[in-house]
């Protein structure tokens, strides 16, 4: 069939396809502008994500997960067709097979783009909380960072713990307890109001690890699906930091903040542990790279517990460590930088200046 033959018999898809090639172009034109992006979350992918979750919250398992599942096995399955047709004389079946996986693809994307890339250009966490996230100093972070192992020690007996003194929380109580989480939060942020959303065990949660993610938001079913495979302790504050996505809350380093805020505020032991926990690593890892003396001299001011947590959460996620991991970091880098988010996957950990700024009127630092 000759190229001119093919573009005849499949003039719908080519059109399909140039429709999602110019509803990109139409994105890249129009996240330049705060007042469009501004609105169009606000009147548009904000109140699609919550009418999709909606729908997809009372179901017991991630639809996210099942209709990828159904869209790979389904298109494997087409190959197979497509090259059965090649082998018998119709060779352009497999540039029919490309052309609608092509379509399927970019109009994905376009759908993440409209309900997800788009928040990365709306107006932030940090602007609408009023927060300036000033340069930090060493002698601030050390203040703070002190503060955090002083508050994981205080609450580091109130979680349940297995023999050798790990947090030992099941993840069924985890789950249970997700309701009103954001309570203590939106009263000081209002716009973090939204409607209770579950939070959805992987089934593929060991394929998560291998890729090297804790959990993730689909923006096309409104979901927050988690890895139930990695040790529990921070399993409470990715829930919240999950949520923090489902109010609207796009860049990593602030859903972080929102997340460790979150957990801490909640009045639940296994959040609030986990919330602090995850805050003093974050300052920490910090710390420790501009003043490892400073850092080692928090850790020493931790629990055994807090120490045993950390160290069964490290030999985790160093059993993952390989190829597939790196591919997966670079991956997610890539659609990170996509959206202008520059630091990559490094934004995880930019909410330390964020958690300064909040902590440390409560230590005993002075100019």
């Amino acid at each position: 069939m000759s190229l001119r033959a093919f573009a005849a018999a499949h003039r719908g898809a080519l059109l399909a396809l140039a429709g999602a090639v110019l509803a990109l172009v139409l994105f890249w034109l129009a996240r330049s502008s705060r007042p469009v992006m501004n609105f169009w979350v606000d009147r548009v992918s904000m109140p699609v994500k919550r009418g999709l979750g909606a729908v997809t919250n009372p179901l017991p398992f991630s639809v996210c997960e099942a209709g990828a599942t159904v869209l790979i096995l389904g298109a494997l399955v087409l190959l197979g067709r497509a090259f059965w047709h090649a082998a018998h004389g119709h060779p352009a079946a497999l540039g029919a097979w490309a052309l609608h996986l092509a379509i399927l693809v970019l109009w994905g994307y376009v759908g993440v783009c409209a309900l997800w890339g788009t928040q990365y250009y709306a107006e932030s966490f940090a602007e609408k909380a009023g927060m300036e996230v000033p340069g930090v100093s060493a002698e601030q972070l050390t203040a703070v960072t002190r503060y955090f192992a002083r508050q994981v020690a205080a609450c580091a007996d109130t979680v349940s713990r297995d023999e050798q003194g790990r947090f030992a929380v099941s993840r069924e109580e985890i789950f249970s307890q997700t309701a009103g989480l954001y309570d203590g939060l939106t009263g000081r942020w209002p716009f973090l109001a939204g409607p209770e959303r579950k939070a959805k065990p992987a089934f593929y949660s060991r394929l998560m690890s291998a890729w090297g993610f804790t959990g993730y938001l689909c923006p096309l079913t409104g979901e927050s699906t988690l890895n139930v495979d990695c040790p529990e302790v921070f399993l409470p504050v990715t829930i919240a930091h999950e949520f923090a996505h489902q109010r609207g809350v796009a860049a990593e380093q602030e859903a972080n903040f929102v997340g460790i805020m979150a957990s801490i505020t909640s009045g639940r032991a296994d959040y609030v542990y986990s919330g602090w926990l995850y805050g003093y690593l974050h300052l920490s890892n910090a710390l420790y790279r501009v003043d490892p003396a400073a850092a080692s001299a928090s850790m020493a001011g931790l629990p055994e517990t807090a120490l045993a947590d950390f160290a069964q959460n490290n030999a985790y996620w160093a059993s993952w460590e390989g190829l597939i991991q790196d591919v997966g970091e670079s991956v997610y880098n890539a659609f990170l930088e996509s959206y202008g988010q520059t630091l990559g996957m490094q934004s995880y950990g930019a909410c330390v200046d964020l958690l300064v700024e909040e902590f440390l009127p409560c230590t005993d630092w002075t100019e």
